[in-house]
């Protein structure tokens, strides 16, 4: 399409889904907050259809950009969702999310995974970063020099028989064993990816990180989901490789 040859340019729509909640703002081009950042409960029948609708009411009254990030709690290749755990997998697969979303509001839109998004507007741009979001599951996004690496399902590697990290480590498993093995749970996982990773960095956000208990490293950093809102504004940024896609409206 024609517009695929120019840079979309205008503020950015930035919608955050989650297990718990869709969030929304505009940013800037240079990722500055321009409106309240809002959210609405997501659906618990969620469906494509259900998010979208959801999408469409948070988002009725916000007016003057001209391209859409979105972060999705899942798999994302060109655009397309190929899983979605948390929500309803058995809905999720093969989901052209991103289209149907361009379509609706007729701008282009880039879509990745969540923790990802967060990632681009945390890291500090400086060697081998990773960041943790601790919520309904467990979302990780890993970094280099800025570069989003490519991303792995790392919240799917089974922990023992019966739990993968997300049922040991987000909503299910606080609930099953409470803060205090919970932070024990966590500490164990930090010290696994130090020594797997090594990393120079390491963020922790999402809604549980203010459940930590325990002094954390030095370059061990926690943040806020606000931290993390100039994803949106990076994400058109970061070069477009297959796993930062543009998706255009449809021609009519």
């Amino acid at each position: 399409m024609p517009q695929q040859n120019k840079a979309p340019q205008g503020n950015i729509l930035s919608i955050d889904i989650g297990g718990t909640n869709i969030k929304a703002c505009i940013l800037s081009q240079q990722g500055k907050l321009l409106t309240d950042f809002r959210k609405t409960p997501t659906p618990k029948k969620s469906t494509p259809q259900a998010v979208l609708e959801a999408i469409e009411s948070l988002t009725k009254d916000l007016s003057d950009f001209g391209k859409i990030s979105i972060g999705f709690p899942g798999y994302v290749k060109l655009g397309i969702v190929q899983t979605a755990p948390n929500l309803a997998p058995d809905q999720w697969n093969n989901v052209d999310l991103a289209q149907k979303v361009s379509n609706l509001f007729g701008k282009p839109v880039r879509l990745i995974n969540d923790a990802d998004q967060q990632g681009l507007g945390i890291v500090s741009g400086k060697g081998f970063e990773i960041v943790f979001t601790l919520g309904t599951g467990f979302g990780t996004s890993l970094l280099f020099d800025g570069e989003l690496l490519p991303h792995l399902e790392l919240s799917h590697l089974p922990v023992n028989k019966k739990e993968d990290y997300d049922d040991y480590i987000g909503d299910r498993g606080f609930e099953k064993v409470g803060k205090k093995k919970w932070n024990k749970r966590l500490q164990n996982i930090i010290a696994t990816y130090k020594t797997v990773f090594n990393y120079d960095v390491l963020y922790i956000g999402g809604g549980n990180s203010s459940e930590i208990n325990f002094k954390l490293d030095d370059n061990i950093k926690l943040v806020s989901n606000k931290d993390g809102i100039k994803g949106g504004a990076k994400l058109w940024q970061a070069k477009e490789k297959y796993h930062v896609h543009t998706t255009y409206p449809d021609k009519k």
